[in-house]
C-alpha cells in the first residue's frame, strides 16, 4: 500500500515552494481555522488508509538559539484552561504526541510578539505556532497519522511583527524539505 500525503499550511505565503504534485489545503490563521479546513479536506477522501497529513509552517523559537528546521514530536494547546477543564470531570487533551522527536510546538491563537508570553511559554515548550495543535488534533481524530515540520521564522519577540517579510525564506526551507522527505 503506498502512502497517500496531505500537506495543510496556514497560509500561502508558507506553502509558496510546496512541490506542485503534492495535494496541499491552505487553512487560513488559527487554531478553529486550521481544526476545520483539515477536517473537511479529510472528510472528502473516500478512503483514509495510508493517508498521512503534514502540516509545514513558521514557527516562533521560545528559547535562544532555536533555528532552522524541526519536526516537534509533542504539541500543546498553550491557551487552553486545561487544569480548570479537568477540574470539572473532562479531558481536555491539551497535550498530543505526534512523533519520537523531544521538541514541544505549542500552538495557541495568540500570535507571541511578547517576550514575558515568550518566556513563559518556553518553560513547557521549544517552539510556538498557531495550527499545529489544530491539524494534529483534526487528523488523530480522523485516524491518520501526522508530522508536523515547522521552520522558525523569528524569536517570538518584536521580530514577531516580521513575519510577511520573514515567511519567505521559511518557504524555501519547507518546499525543500517536503521534496526530499516524501
Amino acid at each position: 500500500m503506498s502512502r497517500q500525503v496531505l500537506v495543510v499550511s496556514a497560509t500561502t505565503a508558507e506553502a509558496a515552494h510546496v512541490p506542485p504534485d503534492l495535494p496541499l489545503v491552505i487553512t487560513g490563521m488559527g487554531k478553529t481555522a486550521a481544526a476545520a479546513a483539515t477536517a473537511r479536506a479529510l472528510a472528502a477522501y473516500d478512503d483514509l488508509a495510508g493517508m498521512t497529513v503534514v502540516n509545514i509552517g513558521t514557527a516562533g523559537a521560545l528559547r535562544p538559539g532555536l533555528a532552522g528546521l524541526f519536526e516537534p514530536g509533542t504539541v500543546l494547546n498553550h491557551d487552553l484552561s486545561a487544569d480548570v477543564v479537568r477540574a470539572l470531570g473532562h479531558d481536555p487533551q491539551e497535550r498530543l504526541e505526534v512523533g519520537a522527536s523531544d521538541v514541544v510546538l505549542a500552538t495557541g491563537d495568540v500570535f507571541v510578539s511578547d517576550p514575558v508570553v515568550r518566556d513563559a511559554l518556553a518553560a513547557r515548550a521549544h517552539l510556538v505556532d498557531m495550527e499545529g495543535y489544530a491539524v494534529a488534533y483534526a487528523a488523530q481524530q480522523a485516524g491518520v497519522p501526522v508530522r508536523l515540520v515547522k521552520h522558525v521564522s523569528d524569536a517570538a519577540d518584536e521580530s514577531a511583527l516580521d513575519w510577511p517579510r520573514l515567511v519567505a525564506a521559511s518557504a524555501v526551507v519547507l518546499g525543500e524539505w517536503l521534496a526530499t522527505e516524501l
